[in-house]
């Protein structure tokens, strides 16, 4: 099951992407979401698509992995699809079923958000792809660090999503030895109804809350043993150095939310 999880793990290709800084990556996708929010046209999309897969490409990471982290969303670009074409009552008109009738606009409009939609969580795979956790963690609280003024904790917040993304993997694992056993028992999930299905995954949260809490109790009391106090002074194991790469990086993508903008405002 582990093998089949994209979510957090990083792909090390030895491309120049993967050597920029964690906070520009961080930046860049920044930047990257609020592009795909201001695309509402065809030459705007083609531009953020030409962006995003010149992108893909130079990480030298194969294009079905970039496919795979998207296929989980699939039902709900096809429900921003529908609702697009559902609500939007504009252009001509191109067929009519009772009350409700399919425009080009509602067309155009409804394959235009699903077409964002991909892009985003297709092409922001990229920050987990080519950036270790650590390093993750590590850019995330280079960002943050601002924050402090209003006295909020860096260090907490990136803490919180390094054990959750290392905890992801661990529980699925967990989940996939108790289906082993369940199959074992005469429990097998493939060959199930979808009723009994559904039946069997309720039954599956009880042991896996069960022993999610147990490895957080266990992970506390470890953190605690080895002096660890959240707030106090820490060194770094990798230090960030920001160079003109990493500039030029972030510059690329204010280029990209340049062009968008200014396709929006002709």
């Amino acid at each position: 099951m582990r093998n089949k999880l994209l979510f957090g793990r990083s792909i090390d290709t030895g491309s120049w992407v993967h050597g920029v800084d964690p906070r520009a990556k961080l930046t860049g996708m920044i930047l990257y979401l609020a592009a795909i929010v201001i695309v509402g046209s065809w030459p705007a999309l083609g531009i953020a698509a030409a962006f995003s897969l010149a992108y893909m490409i130079s990480t030298r990471i194969p294009l079905k992995y970039y496919a795979k982290a998207a296929k989980p969303l699939w039902v709900l670009m096809v429900f921003i699809f529908a609702v697009q074409c559902l609500t939007v009552k504009q252009g001509d008109e191109l067929f009519r079923l009772g009350s409700w009738a399919l425009y080009t606009g509602g067309l155009s409009s409804g394959l235009i958000a699903a077409s964002r939609m991909a892009l985003l969580v297709s092409f922001t795979a990229i920050l987990t792809f080519t950036t270790t956790p650590g390093l993750l963690n590590q850019g995330l609280a280079g960002v943050l660090t601002p924050l402090r003024v209003i006295g909020i904790s860096a260090q907490r917040l990136t803490l919180m999503m390094s054990i959750a993304l290392r905890f992801i993997p661990t529980i699925l694992d967990e989940t996939h030895k108790i289906l082993k056993a369940q199959a074992a028992r005469g429990a097998d999930l493939k060959e199930m109804p979808w009723k009994e299905k559904g039946k069997m995954l309720v039954s599956l949260l009880v042991p896996v809350t069960v022993s999610a809490f147990r490895r957080a109790e266990e992970l506390v009391l470890s953190m605690e043993s080895r002096g660890y106090v959240i707030g106090a002074p820490r060194s770094e194991y990798h230090l960030l150095s920001w160079r003109l790469r990493d500039t030029l990086f972030v510059v690329s993508y204010v280029a990209l939310v340049a062009a968008v903008l200014s396709i929006r405002w002709i």
